[in-house]
């Protein structure tokens, strides 16, 4: 903790309150529906939440309970420039069929691209540089009109993720995380019920989709995301790795 004249100052109290807040909205829908917890949040922190979607393969089940409880929650899509056209196209669809109304489409901003990656091939040498520019800055240029977010992890996917709280606090916001603990069975079983389309690339052998420089399809029996940054020890694109507090600028093209 940090004081100042042996007063706690205002950022660390706050630190200390968002904590306490998210252990105590963890302990409250740790062991509830995704449904509850998606109503809990978007009620609760209306107007200062956001869904933060991929509209990839495991997108649908996630973005039709928020739909069911508030079309018009903001849903931000990072559109980064190499994602693939039939991501694109889903992304289209499904939002209408399922009457989402805020889709933000954010976008790496053209300056950082003509000075950092202007041959679009940064992804080559260094992926962790590729996608701070393509995804970690734009979200936090957006994030920053929120107080909260809600993201689609699943425990399930491994990794990091086996730990993961259904409430957490990071980088100064709550990040509810309504999926934490549904295996892939109750997802499939969901969208059947639902008659939720899938992403076309899984029909191909993709159960995850990102940037098409940095995924592949994947053997019958492999981790789910095996195919992404496959051969290499990267496993996030790093918008859910706990950063010290961003200095956020709004603006830009978001």
């Amino acid at each position: 903790m940090a004081y100042e004249g042996g007063v706690l100052n205002a950022e660390a109290r706050a630190g200390d309150g968002l904590e306490a807040r998210a252990q105590a909205l963890n302990e409250r829908l740790r062991d509830a529906h995704p449904a509850e917890i998606l109503r809990v949040a978007l009620t609760e922190y209306a107007g200062r939440i956001a869904l933060v979607s991929s509209f990839g393969a495991e997108s649908a089940a996630l973005l039709h309970m928020a739909a069911q409880i508030d079309p018009t929650v903001p849903v931000l899509f990072l559109d980064t420039g190499m994602l693939f056209g039939q991501t694109l196209d889903y992304r289209r669809s499904l939002a209408k069929s399922l009457g989402l109304t805020d889709v933000r489409d954010l976008r790496p901003q053209f300056q950082e691209l003509a000075t950092t990656d202007p041959a679009a091939n940064l992804y080559k040498t260094d992926t962790d540089a590729c996608c701070h520019i393509r995804k970690v800055a734009p979200l936090s240029r957006a994030l920053g009109d929120f107080d909260a977010w809600i993201t689609g992890r699943k425990r399930f996917h491994g990794g990091d993720r086996l730990r993961l709280q259904v409430v957490e606090a990071t980088d100064g916001k709550l990040k509810f995380n309504p999926l934490a603990n549904w295996a892939k069975a109750e997802l499939d079983a969901y969208a059947a019920e639902h008659d939720l389309p899938p992403h076309p690339l899984v029909a191909f052998g993709y159960p995850s989709v990102g940037c098409w420089p940095c995924t592949q399809p994947v053997e019958e029996g492999e981790d789910v995301r095996a195919g992404r940054w496959a051969g290499s020890e990267k496993t996030e694109c790093g918008i859910h790795v706990i950063r010290a507090e961003p200095k956020i600028e709004i603006g830009g093209d978001i």
